[in-house]
């Protein structure tokens, strides 16, 4: 199982949308930048899923250039909660949750916990 172990400032922004399975990281970047309005230099990690839903991609900045980790599916497809009207979405996950994901577990039934949050001032 991957386990993606990331300083809780590293957020995880998921396309809800399918891509084009030939896009590379520049592309993805420019998408991140200019479609989904998220800064590509903030050392976040953005996912997306290709067409046919069975390659993921996840696309970065590390330090001094872009990164990009690709896994492909023998067999089988990428679970995942996609958008219902048109336009690219982005939703946030854990890394749990992508985690799971990425190991074949189906969230759609899955339910979270309430946690224990700090009172923020003013409530």
């Amino acid at each position: 199982m991957l386990m993606l172990s990331l300083p809780p400032s590293v957020r995880l922004f998921v396309a809800t949308r399918v891509v084009d399975g030939r896009k590379g990281p520049d592309s993805l970047m420019t998408m991140v930048r200019d479609v989904l309005g998220e800064d590509i230099f903030g050392g976040h990690l953005f996912v997306f899923f290709t067409r046919r839903r069975d390659r993921v991609r996840i696309v970065y900045w590390d330090r001094d250039g872009i990164a990009m980790w690709t896994k492909r599916l023998e067999r089988g497809r990428y679970r995942f909660q996609q958008a219902t009207d048109e336009g690219v979405e982005v939703r946030t996950v854990e890394a749990v949750e992508l985690a799971l994901i990425l190991e074949g577990i189906e969230l759609s039934g899955a339910r979270r916990r309430p946690r224990w949050e700090p009172k923020r001032p003013g409530r």
